[in-house]
């Protein structure tokens, strides 16, 4: 029987131990598609009339809800997605956009801090002010929401584990 190069046997080694490891990543929330505008909240508010009508995929944490006669208004904190589209609030600030939900929704399933991905349509912008400073939102219709729990954001890390004795799964 012939046997591999020692540099191949590594090399195909590496390969599925990666592959291994990038399964163990969960899927995204939300199906992207061709045409998702690919842009953060920031580039969006300085020029809204390239965007209006586009789809996006946006996450960040939850800052304020206010809810309106037949709407309500989520303002979030954007941060950059992961491949599973989960906000990254280590990284970069991608600007404040506000979320425009349908009818009521009820504030403490939308939680101040939480950490949100949605998908809708760019509608434009609004100008307000955070604190004392003029603040440009782009405003997003939103067509669909998640709110991540401890646990979803925590999955991100391979469950494998090699080793003898007694352990305990929390």
């Amino acid at each position: 029987m012939r046997r591999l190069p020692r540099s191949l046997s590594l090399t195909l080694l590496s390969l599925a131990a990666a592959l291994l490891l990038a399964a163990c990543a969960p899927a995204p929330i939300f199906k992207p598609s061709a045409n998702v505008a690919n842009v953060p909240p920031e580039t969006v508010a300085q020029t809204p009339e390239r965007y209006t009508g586009r789809a996006v995929i946006w996450g960040g944490q939850v800052v304020a809800v206010q809810n309106m006669p037949d709407s309500t208004e989520i303002q979030i904190l954007g941060y950059p997605l992961d491949s599973s589209q989960r906000p990254l609030p280590n990284s970069p600030v991608g600007g404040r956009f506000i979320a425009i939900m349908r009818g009521y929704v009820e504030p403490l399933n939308y939680p101040a801090g939480a950490l949100v991905t949605l998908t809708g349509h760019i509608e434009g912008v609004r100008v307000g002010t955070v604190g004392d400073a003029s603040y440009t939102f782009p405003l997003v219709r939103v067509d669909a929401s998640h709110v991540w729990t401890a646990a979803e954001l925590r999955s991100d890390k391979p469950h494998v584990s090699f080793g003898l004795g007694v352990g305990i799964i929390r």
